[in-house]
């Protein structure tokens, strides 16, 4: 009917301007202005003599045509002018499915949707997807390339979440980053899904962003699509999904893609269709009430009415993502009490959301700092920007004072003592601390009048890579202390093995739980070769510890590492790092990754990993 109805209209409308062109109103100009030139007088000729055929009554004239024309006659009286049923080619949809049909669905069927959004000389090739070149301290383009495409998948599927080295994760986020060619036997756009998933996974929503945006919309496949809205999502860039939304308008049917639709609608100048879709949404009850009238407000704010919605949270017990992205974006804060299932992925989310109050992201910070999404500095910043402000919580005022003193202290006593104050007890200081104060702790001279503060000092700078910073300390530190077995596995060039004696010694001090302090030394100093083997099997046997045993994944990092293939042994050093604590890290896990990375040429990762290990075991 609809299609019906539309043909009819046309023809409607081609009728309507014929007849105004029939009765067009004179010329108002001038005589002379307007008027064509007069057209020769054609020769008169005889009319032609009238046919048999012509009966009385009947015009005699016939239809000019230009010479060598055929006329195709028309139907004679009587003759029935039925040409029989429209028969629709195969591949089109029935006029059923056309009423059905939304007007993108339309326009891409009709073609007037097109299929790319940029020119055909800025589309971007596929062969290399990432953000971080080799020269900018990328991984080698073609690391994987010749390396089996079920690997590399199995390896970025098999990496569920966040990892429980600092030093691991900014090393897998270097890997994801990178400008690599595709494995064998993948496709670019399944390659980009499966890095940007797991870097949304490891809560590095920024770096996802960048990943996905490195690659045209056009070229977007339904897992990158997916990957990429949890991206926009994860860092409140909700408009920045609008223009794989607005080209690939029936990728997805889900309710959050339709409210996407209608947002993107209002922010392209459609705020009518998107209000009108939004009501209608509100009406059927598409989606929860909360989220729909979240979107009404923000897809409301680009329009010109500027029509009010009242948020209301009642009935609502729960957080979504969805939900938090929206209400940041809007500046609505969030009722008390309601259930987040993931704790962490909303700090992780506020810790780089510029629009949320500022206690609210220092407060995400820590865990951010903690995992490694933010650096040292970043963390200095947040907390320089909340220094003297009102408004911020007395604990995160007390810390930017504190940090403030630590840096521009004339004083080292004074210094030292400020970060003492932001540490707390050193029994139970937690890691973002020592982050924090990381550049501060690289201020404190090496002194034997701060020896008791060596360990945290060093464990400090080297949370932030200071390792020449802190190796000042080695003459310091006495042999066998927790200060020195930080520095010992961070050392960059070392080709004497390290004396088994010390080591003895720092076993019989270690007061760790099941000494997995002791444990990981051993397993990073064997990973990085500073060991004698005699020593290593003495120790190994000491602390029951079985480097050595072979596993599928042991095999494969060994395996990566032995081809020189860096971007493989970060993708499985990722695997065999997985979970939110150093209590699920094994000493042969550590000494395989170790191991793996320092053959390859990552040995200052692989040193921070083993020094990270020693400190947080």
């Amino acid at each position: 009917m609809k299609a019906a109805l539309t043909i009819g209209a046309a023809a409607l409308a081609l009728s309507a301007t014929l007849v105004m062109a029939q009765g067009a109103p004179e010329s108002l100009l001038p005589p002379g202005f307007d008027d064509p030139a007069p057209a020769p007088t054609p020769t008169p000729r005889a009319a032609p003599a009238p046919t048999p055929a012509q009966g009385a009554g009947q015009s005699t004239a016939t239809p000019s045509a230009p010479a060598g024309a055929v006329i195709q006659p028309l139907p004679a009286a009587g003759d029935e002018a039925d040409f029989g049923p429209i028969e629709i080619p195969d591949g089109l949809p029935s006029l059923e499915e056309l009423e059905r049909m939304d007007p993108d669905q339309l326009d891409q069927l009709l073609g007037l949707r097109p299929k790319y959004d940029i020119p055909p000389a800025a589309r971007r090739s596929m062969e290399r997807v990432g953000v971080l070149a080799s020269a900018e301290g990328g991984l080698p383009p073609a690391s994987l390339a010749n390396q089996p495409g079920a690997i590399v998948r199995a390896a970025l599927k098999g990496t569920k979440g966040p990892l429980v080295s600092r030093w691991g994760h900014i090393m897998l986020r270097r890997a994801l980053a990178s400008r690599l060619e595709t494995p064998q036997g993948m496709d670019p756009a399944e390659f980009a899904a499966l890095r940007a998933s797991l870097l949304d996974r490891m809560g590095e929503f920024q770096v996802a962003r960048a990943l996905v945006q490195d690659v045209d919309t056009a070229n977007w496949s339904p897992a990158l699509i997916d990957a990429a809205l949890a991206a926009y999502v994860g860092t409140g860039d909700i408009t920045g999904s609008c223009p794989v939304v607005r080209l690939q308008g029936g990728a997805r049917k889900d309710p959050e893609w339709m409210m996407l639709q209608s947002i993107c609608a209002s922010y392209a100048g459609e705020g009518a269709r998107a209000s009108s879709e939004l009501d209608r949404a509100l009406a059927r009850q598409s989606a929860p009430e909360i989220d729909l009238l979240l979107a009404q407000r923000y897809a409301g704010a680009a329009g010109t009415g500027r029509r009010a919605v009242n948020i209301e949270w009642d009935g609502v017990d729960k957080i979504t993502p969805w939900r938090f992205a929206l209400a940041s974006a809007l500046g609505i804060a969030l009722p008390d009490g309601l259930d987040g299932a993931n704790a962490d992925y909303y700090a992780q989310a506020s810790a780089t959301m510029p629009e949320l109050p500022l206690g609210q992201r220092i407060e995400a910070a820590r865990l951010a700092g903690r995992q490694g999404i933010l650096s040292s500095a970043a963390m200095v910043d947040l907390y320089g920007q909340a220094y003297g402000l009102d408004g911020i919580a007395d604990d995160i005022g007390t810390a930017t004072t504190k940090l403030r003193d630590a840096y521009v202290s004339p004083d080292p006593a004074e210094r030292i003592s400020a970060i003492r104050a932001i540490w707390g007890d050193l029994d139970n200081t937690p890691y973002d601390r020592l982050v924090l104060t990381a550049y501060a702790a690289a201020r404190i001279p090496a002194s034997a009048d701060y020896a008791d503060d060596a360990a945290p000092l060093i464990a400090s700078m080297l949370s932030a890579g200071l390792d020449r910073d802190a190796l000042a300390w080695g003459e310091i530190v006495p042999e066998g202390s927790e200060a020195w077995a930080m520095l010992v596995v961070a050392q960059p060039n070392r080709s004497a093995a390290i004396d088994g004696g010390a080591i003895d010694s720092f076993v019989s001090d270690d007061e760790s739980e099941g000494q997995r302090k002791s444990a990981f030394l051993v397993a990073g100093l064997a990973g990085l070769g500073r060991i004698g083997n005699g020593d290593l099997g003495r120790l190994g046997a000491r602390l029951d510890l079985q480097l050595t045993r072979e596993t599928r994944w042991s095999r494969l990092i060994d395996r990566a590492a032995a081809v020189d293939n860096r971007a493989l042994v970060a993708f499985l050093a990722g695997v065999g790092m997985q979970g939110s604590d150093w209590k699920q890290m094994t000493p042969r896990h550590l000494y395989h990754i170790v191991a793996a990375l320092n053959r390859v040429g990552m040995g200052a990762e692989a040193r921070m990993i083993a020094a990270e290990a020693v400190a947080r075991g």
